[in-house]
């Protein structure tokens, strides 16, 4: 019967109905989710479920659909690559494509399927749920059998108990007339069938096979109804998130069954009549009142009573001796049918009817006792030494009640789930229940027991019942057809690791027989005693005579008496109980090797979760041994995770192999192979802190040295930990580098999978990511030389099959290896290697992998720091003149190096190598296919993956850098057409500065030839508004300015100001002085006012104004501290302004007892120009004194400790304020009838003098040089210069006549002249702290700026 399988286990439809007459077996969205997602997580975590269930909805679609195959199959690889990827966001991004190509045909199961595993992985729950539940609605066969049979069994048992019963009734009538057997509820639903089915079909009329087919066909198709109809009511109670709809439990369809009903007689009338639970042909899910028993006649003429499924009676293992005895008579009846099924089974029955009605009396007198919940706990001890022995347990158990040989004993099924015991536990109140059955009983809110009512005094369920548990397990030994196959369980016949030489069986000698004989006697004396003694210390002294017996002779036969379940679950019940480390070191050391030989025994131990969670518990308390049977349990990674057992497994790895005992596998071993499941499945951040206790207790070096290991699978799992390891904290590469021997793991790349052959590719390539250079050359020459075949040839035939996701780290790891030599003009590997490369770069249908492939070509620039990051952003930035961030790297990267020549030359030796391995990539990569990199690289740029596009990026920057010290064979053009409208574009609309430092670096390459500036010339208005806004925090910038003013004849395209605003402060009259500052721009009229000006919003907003001076202010100066503001007025005071905050105010007034003209500040003294000769120098402290007094003074600038003044007759003179000593730098002419020339204006910028005259010899402005006084320029202006302002690059001179002329401050030729728009005399000049904006004061009392666009 082909669904019967799916339907074996109705135990919440058991549950329910048994719980009360009122109980609702309404879902809840909670209840919907936890199952769903159970199922939808189990799936996720097995890829190997993952594709057997592909492959079954492939085959399911029919040939109208196969035009959609292929775009589902697209989507499920999208799902299986995202599952792969670590970062989120680019790992969500795919799996909305993969949603909205789902979403976009037609609705099909997989297509469900695959938005289920969406949606979970989306953590999304509820749409998952939904999903999966469409299934059932398209598909319900193949989703209650194949795809969720948990959620099937959960979900929609519960509420499908009527058809099952129905059906088992009714096949029971087909099949009864020809058996003579009157099937109970409960022939269909145990693990065995008492008669034949080869029988049962032989005996078959033609009509009874036609009617139990089309039942069979009937029960189908209700079931799937039924499928459909309760999963859109679960779906509607997920859509119904607020709780305000009240959605009805859907009654069960029961409407194609009754038109199946053609061989129905009494019992179809009363399915349609309304018998408790039934309503007009449709299940009620409210439970009836009770539940009426049905009376049968046996042909022994006792009447028996027929308990429906749900409702079982418990019987004791020892009421099985007294039921044989009443039995004999119907057993009798039946000999010559089942002498047909077993010959042997009549001498069997003739042979135990004697004995069975000489326990008979003895078993009537205990059967009140078996019953009582006291006895039962007492039940071991009160066994009789004559009913303990084996033969005696086994005679119990070997013709259970009914005659026939593989139907279990009542007392060995649970009443909820109808199958034979697994885990075994009795409640208080004298009842036994499977562990898990019970646990979801209890977990659904009851407090009773589900067979007697009685209330529970604690939900606490007690351990398991090991007696019973053995009887069992001896039952199944008997009866081996009645056991699940072992088939069924996922555990390999044989495995590598534990091929152990198997002594012979056979003695040699007569001697040799009587010898192993006495000992396999004595053996079966061992385990009877650890099987049935109730002292604890016999039992630990058995484990320890069967382990001398296992260690002088593992003999075959010895290997089976050990394996049996009973004998298994002796030693895991000594693990419960025992104290004793050198009992439970034995045990767990038999468990192992037998577990190692027989996969029966790692079935025996898993079928039950508390046996593994004692044997974890042990190895965490310091039974280290342990961790080889944990090991054999094969516990999933997830499982791994929750026994927290990382230390402890450290703890194994640290120990020293002959501390510990010997076992069928090194303990280390199997630490390093659970420490590998784990690290693999984890989050970064629960790895990182793996990692660090790894390094911290020096566990590292000990994992290294299993990449030595004769075992593949502990060299993968070492390799494994390690590159996690270097990836999460790679200052632990220099120790692996340094103490890894690597020949051993390049031989086991020839026999390795393709899973582990990546695992150890991926290894290398994470390898060489060492600081050192030369280092790196070493261990790459390692990889390529050693083992007994070529390296390159290996990953090279690899390559051509790898999978997408790995190729490009295949693909880098040949590549570096073929250039350890000088780059070849043709290489087999290296153009296969960057051909691979460019492919993944370009295959936009993989984000994943295009982002893998550009950050392998980013690391093949060859500089790392320590912790394996690549350099190459840093190093670009520091080419480019914005070195801070390099330099703070290398300081953090040097902290730990000492300073010495040695150093140094190290060093040297260190940027040599680095620049010739940095040279032969570039050349390599630039050079494939005539610039082909750079197509794929500005495809790239274009990417909405950030990761991706900033990889691109710095890639494209540091090849198109390197054309500079390429030979030129026509790449730069092929770079230009490529990337050069891209690298504008980022250096005009970029809002990092790094990212603009970068593509300037890039334009610079390209004007280095007159091509290149002819092709970048129409862009040259955005680049030099770039470049002027750079050239302070990047040298580069200025030398490309300069470039660009070199080879331009047209000013206006170099230097063009436009006015940005013009301020009427008239009514305050002339401007007399401005200074700016940060935002800020402070102004000094003549009437005595200073304003202060802020540039946000417009320029020149007026934020303050005060007249707190009583005349005109000549001068405003401010310290480099920024904190405070001199102002000196002709009323003859300085007065100093705190400028901190956003109002100015005045809290210092100094009397300097003459008019101030100009006025210089510094910390600890201030120097003006007063009425007559000479300039005082006043101390803030007080006192004045008068310095060259000789000269009348025109203007001042101080610079360094010097005084610079330019006087009435021409000449500039310095005055060392700190010696007193005065210098001359160009000496004066009096003229008595001739017009005076004084100097105007005075301005040192960068070791140079401006000093500004009247144009009377033909140059309006000299240039001298600071150090020497020698003069080095002049400007050949033919106006009268009164203000100045020189900047990085221009000067700019304020006129009488009201015009400004900029010159350039490198050529020394005028570029522009600025008309302020009236003849006003401009009286003074300042510019802002980036250069770009001119502030001009005039004698018309108008302020004007002035911007660089």
């Amino acid at each position: 019967m082909p669904l019967l399988s799916s339907l074996r286990d109705p135990s919440l439809a058991i549950l329910d109905r048994a719980a009360s007459a009122t109980m609702s077996t309404a879902a809840t969205s909670a209840h919907i989710i936890h199952h769903a997602t159970a199922r939808i997580s189990e799936i996720l975590s097995q890829p190997d479920l993952r594709r057997r269930l592909f492959s079954a909805f492939c085959s399911k679609l029919p040939s109208s659909d196969q035009i959609i195959l292929k775009p589902l199959k697209l989507a499920a690889e999208t799902v299986e690559n995202a599952m792969s990827i670590s970062n989120p966001s680019v790992q969500s991004s795919s799996l909305r494509l993969a949603e909205k190509l789902l979403v976009s045909f037609p609705e099909n199961p997989f297509s469900s399927f695959l938005l289920s595993l969406i949606y979970s992985l989306c953590h999304c729950p509820v749409d998952a749920a939904i999903s999966l539940l469409d299934l059932f609605c398209i598909d319900p066969l193949l989703a209650r059998s194949e795809i969720a049979p948990s959620v099937f069994e959960e979900l929609f048992l519960i509420h499908l108990l009527p058809v099952l019963q129905w059906f088992n009734d009714h096949r029971s009538k087909i099949l009864s007339p020809n058996t003579g057997y009157d099937f109970d509820d409960r022939s269909i639903c145990d693990d065995s069938v008492v008669i034949s089915s080869t029988r049962l079909l032989s005996q078959m009329s033609g009509d009874q096979a036609s009617e139990l087919t089309e039942l069979e066909r009937a029960y189908e198709e209700v079931l799937d109804a039924n499928c459909r109809v309760f999963a859109e009511y679960f779906q509607e109670v997920l859509a119904n998130t607020d709780g305000k709809c009240v959605i009805c439990l859907p009654p069960v369809i029961l409407e194609k069954i009754e038109r199946v009903d053609k061989f129905e007689n009494s019992q179809d009338e009363k399915i349609k009549s309304g018998e408790p639970g039934f309503e007009n042909g449709r299940y009620n899910p409210m439970w009836g009142e009770g539940e009426k028993s049905v009376e049968l006649q046996s042909r022994s003429g006792k009447s028996l009573s027929k308990f429906p499924s749900f409702c079982p009676e418990r019987v004791s293992p020892k009421v099985l001796i007294s039921q044989r005895s009443l039995g004999k008579s119907k057993t009798s009846q039946r000999n010559d049918f089942d002498s047909e099924l077993d010959p042997s089974s009549a001498d069997n029955m003739s042979d135990l009817s004697s004995s069975d009605s000489e326990a008979e009396i003895e078993v009537k007198n205990k059967t009140l006792a078996l019953f009582d919940f006291s006895q039962a706990q007492r039940q071991k001890q009160t066994i009789s030494a004559e009913t303990s022995s084996p033969d005696l347990l086994m005679a119990e158990i070997d013709n259970p009640p009914g005659g026939g040989k593989h139907t279990p004993p009542k007392d060995f099924v649970c009443p909820i789930t109808t199958h034979i015991f697994n885990d075994p536990v009795t409640l208080e109140t004298g009842q036994t229940y499977e562990r898990k059955a019970i646990q979801e009983w209890l977990g659904r809110g009851n407090c009773t027991c589900p067979i007697t009512r009685q209330k529970l005094q604690s939900t606490q369920l007690p351990k398991t019942n090991y007696v019973l548990k053995r009887l069992i397990a001896n039952w199944r030994e008997q009866n081996p057809s009645s056991s699940p196959s072992q088939s069924e369980n996922s555990f390999p016949e044989s495995d590598p690791v534990f091929n152990s030489m198997v002594r012979s069986t056979s003695p040699n000698s007569v001697i040799g027989q009587a010898i192993f004989d006495g000992n396999i006697s004595e053996l079966r004396l061992a385990i009877t005693n650890l099987c049935m003694s109730e002292i604890l210390e016999e039992s630990e002294v058995a484990v320890i005579q069967i382990e001398k017996f296992w260690r002088a002779n593992v003999e075959l036969e010895m290997q089976t008496m050990l394996s049996k379940p009973a004998v298994v679950n002796g030693f895991v019940e000594i693990l419960f109980n025992s104290v004793d480390p050198r009992v439970l070191t034995a045990t767990v050391f038999l468990l192992s090797e037998l577990g190692s030989r027989d996969s029966a025994v790692i079935q025996t131990l898993t079928r039950v979760d508390s046996d593994v969670e004692c044997i974890v518990a042990l190895f965490k308390k310091g039974l280290l041994e342990a961790v080889v049977l944990i090991y054999l349990l094969r516990p999933s990674a997830l499982s791994l995770i929750e026994m927290d057992i990382v230390d402890t497994l450290l703890t194994v790895t640290k120990k020293r192999q002959d501390e510990m005992f010997k076992m069928c596998m090194k303990p280390k071993t199997a630490a390093l192979i659970l420490m590998g499941q784990i690290i693999g499945s984890s989050e970064e951040t629960s790895i990182f802190e793996i990692v660090t206790r790894m390094i911290s207790e020096k566990a590292i070096e000990v994992i290294v040295t299993s990449m030595q290991a004769d075992l593949a699978e502990e060299r993968i799992a070492a390799v494994g930990i390690l590159r996690r390891s270097m990836q999460l904290e790679g200052k632990c590469r220099n120790i692996i580098a340094e103490k890894a021997e690597l020949a051993p793991l390049l031989e086991s790349l020839m026999g390795a999978k393709d899973g582990e052959w990546f695992e150890i590719v991926h290894f290398l390539s994470e390898l060489v990511k060492l600081k050192s250079r030369t280092f790196n050359e070493q261990v790459l020459h390692i990889i390529k030389d050693e083992g007994t075949s070529s390296t390159m040839h290996t990953l090279l035939v690899y390559l051509q099959t790898a999978l997408q996701d790995q190729s490009p780290i295949v693909a880098g790891l040949l590549l570096q290896l073929d250039l350890l030599a000088e780059p070849r003009k043709m290489s087999i590997y290296r153009e296969e290697a960057i051909d691979t490369l460019i492919a993944c770069l370009r295959n936009s249908d993989f984000p994943a992998v295009q982002i893998t492939a550009s950050e392998t070509i980013l690391a093949l620039q060859g500089r790392f720091s320590s912790s394996g990051k690549s350099l190459a952003r840093a190093y670009l930035l520091k080419r480019a003149g914005l070195d801070k961030r390099y330099k703070a790297l290398m300081k953090k990267e040097q902290l730990s190096i000492t300073s010495g020549e040695v150093q140094e030359n190290l060093l040297q030796e260190e940027e040599k190598a680095a620049e010739d391995w940095e040279r032969k990539m570039a050349y390599v990569l630039v050079s494939h296919e005539f610039g082909l990199l750079f197509e794929a690289l500005a495809e790239g740029l274009k990417s909405r993956y950030e990761e991706l596009c900033s990889a691109c990026f710095v890639s494209a920057t540091w090849l198109v850098h390197m054309l500079n010290v390429l030979p030129d064979t026509g790449i730069r053009g092929a770079a230009r057409v490529c990337l050069l409208k891209r690298f504008v574009s980022i250096f005009k609309s970029a809002k990092d500065t790094e990212d603009r430092v970068l593509s300037m670096l890039a334009l610079n390459s390209f004007i280095s030839d007159a091509d290149g500036m002819r092709d970048v010339t129409p862009y040259i208005k955005d680049i030099l508004k770039g470049l002027r806004e750079l050239r302070k925090s990047s040298t580069l910038a200025f030398d490309m300015l300069k470039v660009f003013s070199e080879g331009h004849d047209s000013s206006a395209d170099l230097w063009n100001h436009k006015e940005l605003v013009q301020e009427d402060c008239s009514s305050n009259g002339e401007v007399l002085s401005i200074f700016c500052f940060k935002d800020k721009i402070f102004s000094g009229h003549s009437d005595g006012t200073i304003k202060v000006w802020t540039g946000r919003g417009s320029i020149l907003h007026l934020a303050q104004e005060t007249r707190e001076h009583t005349k005109a202010v000549t001068s405003l100066a401010i310290l480099h501290s920024g904190d405070k503001l001199y102002s000196g007025s002709l009323d003859r005071t300085v007065r100093v302004w705190s400028i901190s905050s956003e109002v100015m105010n005045c809290t210092q007034v100094h009397d300097m007892k003459d008019p101030i003209n100009s006025l210089v500040v510094s910390n600890s003294i201030s120097c003006f120009i007063p009425q007559g000769a000479g300039i005082k120098m006043h101390s803030w402290g007080g006192g004045s004194k008068l310095l060259n007094p000789n000269k009348y003074t025109k203007c001042l600038a101080l610079f360094h400790g010097k005084l610079y003044c330019g006087c009435q007759d021409n000449s500039i003179q310095e005055v060392d304020l700190a010696t007193g000593t005065l210098g001359t730098i160009q000496s004066g002419s009096r003229k008595l009838l001739g017009k005076a020339n004084p100097i105007h204006a005075l301005h040192v910028h960068d070791g140079l003098i401006y000093a500004a005259s009247s144009p009377l010899d033909g140059a309006a402005v000299k240039i001298w040089r600071a150090s020497n006084y020698s003069m080095v320029g002049s400007l050949p202006s033919t106006l009268e210069v009164r203000a100045m302002a020189v900047s990085s690059d221009l000067i700019y001179l304020g006129c009488k006549g009201g015009a400004v002329e900029v010159w350039c401050r490198k050529k020394y030729n005028r570029v522009e002249t600025i008309q302020t728009g009236s003849n006003a005399k401009i009286l003074c000049m300042a510019l802002d702290a980036d250069e770009d904006v001119l502030i001009i004061g005039k004698s018309d009392g108008r302020i004007q700026a002035w911007g660089l666009s």
